[in-house]
């Protein structure tokens, strides 16, 4: 079988930077980056994306919806 691997997508102008998909997620797909956006928010990059399940919930628990997680393509 197969592993899906996902892909990250994250919406810079809609992010607050509230580190939540650091608690949420049980494979720690994702930390916080040194990087931040326009409004001074730090955003979110891959961690072990290769881990990632899909579960989604770093997605549904972002109060911005600023994540979004879709199957990789290949």
């Amino acid at each position: 079988m197969d592993h899906i691997s996902y892909k990250l997508w994250i919406d810079e102008r809609y992010c607050k930077g509230c580190l939540i998909y650091v608690d949420v997620c049980p494979k720690k797909a994702l930390k916080a980056s040194q990087e931040i956006n326009a409004k001074g928010y730090i955003l979110p990059i891959e961690n072990n994306m290769k881990g990632c399940s899909g579960y989604g919930l770093c997605e549904l628990m972002c109060p911005d919806f600023a994540i979004a997680i879709e199957k990789a393509e290949g």
